[in-house]
């Protein structure tokens, strides 16, 4: 899930790490996208088993450029929910540690359907 994730962020030409990667005493690029996995909860259980997870993501945009933490933020929840995932609410104002950046934030979600294999 990270690595499809991380394909589609990516996509808009920006960097993406996970987030709290980056030292804060590093300099940050001028626009970037961070991830959490915040939770993998295994959901509709039959005979004793799972046969999901609901993989939550928390997706953050970082940038010097104040339009495109408007812009950007909103681009990638349209894009992800077109690839299959949910998105759970716009994106809203964080605050940022370097002055010099602003950034926005939005949750969002994918079911794996676990395959079972026939006996």
């Amino acid at each position: 899930m990270k690595s499809e994730l991380i394909e589609i962020l990516e996509s808009f030409g920006f960097p993406v790490y996970l987030q709290g990667s980056l030292n804060s005493t590093d300099d940050y690029p001028d626009s970037f996208f961070t991830f959490w996995n915040f939770e993998n909860p295994e959901k509709s259980f039959y005979d004793n088993d799972a046969n999901r997870c609901v993989w939550g993501f928390w997706i953050y945009f970082y940038s010097t450029n104040p339009m495109k933490t408007e812009e950007f933020p909103e681009k990638a929840r349209l894009l992800l929910k077109k690839n299959g995932w949910m998105p759970d609410g716009k994106p809203i104002d964080i605050s940022v540690d370097k002055p010099t950046h602003t950034g926005a934030f939005f949750r969002v979600y994918h079911i794996e359907q676990y395959k079972k294999e026939r006996e």
